[in-house]
């Protein structure tokens, strides 16, 4: 019997010795890790010759002193970068952006998860890069519901403006430029690149605002096109759209950045 109960005894020493062993570590804190990046806020105001632009309620002159209204004036803004003083380029993802002058929330264009830093510059594209052309159907801003696409083979129309002029050779007087074309001779895609005139601090609670200026009276400069009685209406690629994206390469400004 005092052998049964020594071995019982030794028995449960052991058991309690290897139960402790086997004790479950207690888990790991979790990561401390804190997203500090930011937005920047893009006010687009678009004009014409530097003044409001007014939906078909206000008559414009052009350089070559065509008169004309605006009905529609829609352009693409896609694949935002933001540069900073030292050189380091942020480049937002999936960047694509329909300006619509009919529609002002599109004229408020907010830059997502910026890393926290001072900007100096920005890079961006008028119209739609040749990748997105070819990649089937679209969402959001590049959904084709947007009335902004021809067709799979010449793709987006990357800026469209439409209107009325006395001086149009159609016989409603009307003038349309839908300028398109991704690809050859015709691709009517443009970069643009702006210094800032100060710098936009980005950070996790604070919101810099640009200011960008688009001005229409700089789409139809000489020599890259005449007048809307030998041009008024464009709706393919051709050398004459190709003029106009020239023209529209250049009318952006920037008006101010707050911070």
């Amino acid at each position: 019997m005092k052998n049964s109960i020594a071995f019982f005894l030794v028995l449960v020493s052991f058991l309690s010795c290897k139960k402790d062993e086997f004790v479950k570590p207690e888990p790991l804190p979790p990561l401390n890790i804190t997203d500090t990046s930011g937005y920047l806020e893009i006010h687009v105001a678009n004009t014409v010759n530097n003044a409001p632009l007014s939906l078909s309620t206000t008559s414009y002159v052009s350089s070559n002193n065509d008169t004309f209204t605006v009905d529609i004036l829609k352009y693409y803004i896609s694949n935002i970068q933001l540069v900073t003083a030292s050189g380091y380029t942020y480049t937002e993802a999936e960047s694509y952006y329909l300006v619509n002058q009919s529609d002002p929330n599109s004229l408020h264009l907010m830059v997502k998860n910026v890393p926290s830093g001072s900007f100096t510059s920005i890079n961006f594209t008028i119209g739609v890069d040749s990748l997105r052309n070819v990649t089937g159907s679209q969402t959001g801003a590049l959904d084709p519901i947007n009335d902004m696409f021809w067709t799979w083979n010449t793709g987006y129309i990357m800026a469209k403006m439409e209107g009325y002029s006395p001086q149009s050779n159609q016989a409603t007087k009307k003038i349309s430029f839908h300028i398109g074309g991704f690809k050859g001779i015709y691709n009517a895609v443009r970069k643009v690149s702006l210094p800032f005139p100060n710098s936009a601090n980005v950070t996790k609670n604070h919101t810099p605002i640009l200011s960008l200026n688009a001005d229409l009276y700089k789409w139809f400069l000489n020599p890259n096109f005449s007048n809307f009685n030998t041009s008024s209406n464009i709706s393919t690629t051709n050398v004459v759209s190709k003029g106009i994206a020239d023209n529209y390469a250049n009318m952006f400004s920037i008006i101010s950045v707050v911070n």
